[in-house]
């Protein structure tokens, strides 16, 4: 624990000879991380190797010590945070973004083609308590169902931290909307943003993903672009925000500006989201400025359910 860590500390500001040591699974927290950088800092000790697999370090734990190893009066060369596993992981990252990932709040690794196998990989080190990631893009990944499991399963089991999650691109599914729903329900949740477009989404998933945010939800804002609703896909989310029964502010479910456009121009002069409107009226010259490049973009949108219009 973090007092014990401090006695230590104290003890490796002395003349002391120890060159390796293991805290693994000691109850260290962030006091506890800031001693020891403290410690090897005030008076750079023997110590070559040090091995924290399995604390907790807070938001600054690893950055001090990390931070520490960049001292060229420190002989502290071998710093562990994490598994075999985990590690490996975080240097393949490392590899693609240029930098530690357990020193950053938002990772992209968009258009990477890193499929299950390494999304798998990627999981165990976002299950480590090292990582502290806020925000999370995966988008365009050919990640599948199999991937998705192993991402939701860890989010279950620590919730907290994830802010902004974007899966955009990634054959999700009404299955895989299933084990995001679950997430969603999670009380711990902290959820806020979620990017969902073209993510091979049908009606069922849509009434999943109603479901879940009428129920328990911190979600305010929601990508559905380029998936297929159904009928009554659109209408359920429409209902959802304006029953406030929930925190979710903005669905985006048009994939064009021109559509939104549109949307917007119908939905004032109908008093009605064209959305959920299976014939369209704009006789009487109800079209106005609305061009038929925009009126063309809304009707030819996945979202959009018009089977006759006059």
């Amino acid at each position: 624990e973090d007092s014990g860590v401090k006695l230590l500390s104290d003890g490796l500001k002395e003349n002391c000879k120890l060159e390796k040591l293991c805290l693994s699974d000691c109850s260290i927290t962030e006091e506890g991380y800031k001693a020891l950088a403290s410690a090897l800092r005030s008076n750079p000790s023997h110590l070559i190797e040090l091995d924290l697999t399995g604390n907790d370090p807070g938001p600054s734990g690893v950055k001090q010590l990390n931070d520490l190893l960049q001292d060229p009066n420190c002989q502290l060369k071998t710093l562990r945070f994490l598994s075999p596993a985990a590690d490996e992981a975080c240097q393949f990252v490392t590899g693609i973004v240029g930098k530690n990932p357990l020193l950053l709040r938002e990772l992209n690794l968009s258009k990477c083609e890193l499929g299950d196998t390494r999304v798998n990989q990627i999981a165990t080190l976002l299950r480590d308590r090292h990582c502290k990631l806020n925000t999370l893009t995966l988008n365009n990944n050919s990640i599948t169902e199999k991937g998705f499991a192993a991402l939701t399963s860890v989010f279950i089991s620590n919730p907290s931290n994830l802010i902004e999650l974007d899966l955009s691109g990634n054959k999700l599914g009404n299955t895989g909307i299933e084990m995001i729903c679950v997430l969603l329900r999670n009380p711990q949740c902290s959820l806020k943003k979620l990017k969902l477009s073209d993510c091979s989404i049908t009606e069922e998933g849509y009434k999943t993903l109603t479901s879940s945010l009428k129920s328990n939800s911190n979600l305010i804002e929601l990508d559905l672009t380029g998936n297929d609703p159904g009928k009554s896909g659109v209408q359920g989310l429409i209902n959802l925000l304006r029953g406030g029964c929930c925190k979710l502010k903005i669905v985006r479910f048009l994939k064009s500006l021109a559509a939104q456009e549109a949307c917007d121009y119908l939905s004032q002069v109908l008093g009605t989201n064209p959305l959920v409107l299976t014939e369209l009226d704009l006789s009487e010259d109800k079209l106005g400025d609305l061009d038929g490049e925009k009126l063309s973009a809304i009707l030819m949108d996945s979202h959009s359910k018009v089977e006759k219009m006059k």
